[in-house]
């Protein structure tokens, strides 16, 4: 399934509008980002109409609650969320929709993501080649992908 932006390795969310990003999804990767790690992801998730927290968590797999709230409150600071109070919600529940400034970034996610498609196997050798040569200078293994948000050669990298 694609996302409306055109995306890869997004899976079926249950809801059609709504796409659900994979934990291996490339655009964690993506040296263009928007909001950090995963704030094109969100603000593709809201392209349709406003979400709850709950629902974005579920579809950003794997974001923990911690980041997802961090990444929404910098987001709404920015403006290019809102958070409202969903009326006809007994529990004070929220939700978050797109501003007309995250609404305007849309364009440039979609073009990002024509260019990571075009180009994602030339930016991933050219990892896989710097952190082998890393390896091989320093006897250890490349960085973490926790800290990279990239998973380090060893791991993803065929053999050459």
């Amino acid at each position: 399934m694609t996302s409306p932006g055109g995306d890869f390795n997004v899976t079926g969310s249950g809801e059609g509008d709504l796409p659900a990003f994979a934990a291996e999804c490339p655009m964690a990767g993506y040296p263009i980002q928007v909001g950090g790690r995963w704030g094109a992801m969100i603000l593709l998730c809201l392209r349709a109409r406003p979400r709850r927290f709950g629902v974005l968590r579920r579809h950003l797999l794997p974001v923990s609650a911690k980041v997802l709230a961090e990444t929404l409150r910098s987001m709404e600071r920015d403006g290019f969320v809102r958070r409202r109070p969903v009326a006809s919600a007994p529990d004070q529940a929220v939700e978050y929709e797109l501003s007309e400034l995250g609404r305007s970034l849309l364009p440039v996610i979609d073009h990002a993501q024509r260019w990571g498609r075009a180009h994602l196997s030339e930016l991933d050798r050219h990892r896989c080649d710097h952190d082998r040569a890393q390896d091989e200078e320093t006897g250890k293994p490349s960085l973490d992908a926790a800290v990279t948000g990239v998973p380090p050669a060893a791991a993803t990298c065929p053999d050459q």
